[in-house]
């Protein structure tokens, strides 16, 4: 089950490294905009902001990789990092986009889920 749990684990990562590119170098470029729904006037409007969001991304992701690479000792830090993006899904589902619960936060509850059983 560990094996299964860590690849859940680095998928997530894979993704927020995607949120990272997403946000920070395609935020106005038409896969950016596609994949928020944004017209080229909002994503410029809010391009700082994004660019911030991504960096954020980047350390969840950071966080996960790491956890990763410390073996059955990094459990801890795994945890740590799916219990922030879970977190941060659900405020953003809350907040932002209901979607969000099922891209960000679910994928979390699975992997934390998966370790508790491993």
């Amino acid at each position: 089950m560990s094996v299964v749990a860590n690849l859940v684990v680095g998928l997530i990562a894979l993704l927020h490294i995607y949120f990272l590119v997403l946000e920070m170098f395609l935020w106005d470029k038409p896969q950016g905009l596609r994949a928020f729904g944004q017209t080229l006037e909002q994503a410029k409007a809010s391009k700082v902001l994004a660019a911030n969001q991504g960096l954020y991304n980047g350390f969840l992701a950071a966080g996960l990789l790491w956890g990763l690479s410390l073996g059955g000792s990094g459990t801890s830090i795994k945890v740590f990092f799916l219990l922030c993006v879970l977190v941060a899904g659900v405020y953003g589902a809350a907040t932002a986009s209901r979607k969000i619960l099922f891209i960000q936060a679910v994928p979390a509850a699975l992997g934390l889920v998966l370790i508790a059983l491993a």
